[in-house]
């Protein structure tokens, strides 16, 4: 009985460091990613548990994002099209800090990767 407790309490202390673990990106980010060429877009992320939603918005329009956050992991994508054809635009990157995403994007519809840098935009709204 004792055993079976201390198995419980166990449990439950690792399933509260995972769930303290998992960090929050909401917010406003702005992103810089090099592929084919260099662009700048700003997203802003919704995080619910593991669940990321939102919307970016760069040189090439406004595109709705869904995502995951996974310890220090957060990805990302959207659906766009280029000349009539469907892209899925993907980022893949890890946490460097609560203010620093880094990491790789890709389409995988036109065989292009590339990398990203993304810094949380911490300016304080005009009143």
């Amino acid at each position: 009985m004792k055993s079976t407790l201390a198995l419980l309490a166990l449990a439950a202390t690792a399933g509260l460091v995972h769930a303290q673990t998992t960090p929050s990106i909401s917010g406003k980010w702005k992103i810089h990613t090099v592929m084919m060429q260099e662009s700048d877009s700003t997203c802003t992320f919704a995080q619910k548990e593991s669940e990321l939603t939102g919307a970016c918005e760069g040189d090439n329009g406004k595109f709705n994002i869904t995502g995951k956050v996974e310890g220090n992991k957060a990805t990302w994508s959207y659906k766009t099209e280029y000349n009539g054809s469907p892209l899925t635009i993907s980022y893949n990157g890890k946490l460097e800090s609560d203010s620093k995403i880094s990491g790789s994007t890709s389409v995988a519809e036109m065989s292009l990767d590339g990398d990203f840098t993304a810094v949380k935009d911490t300016e304080t709204p005009a009143k």
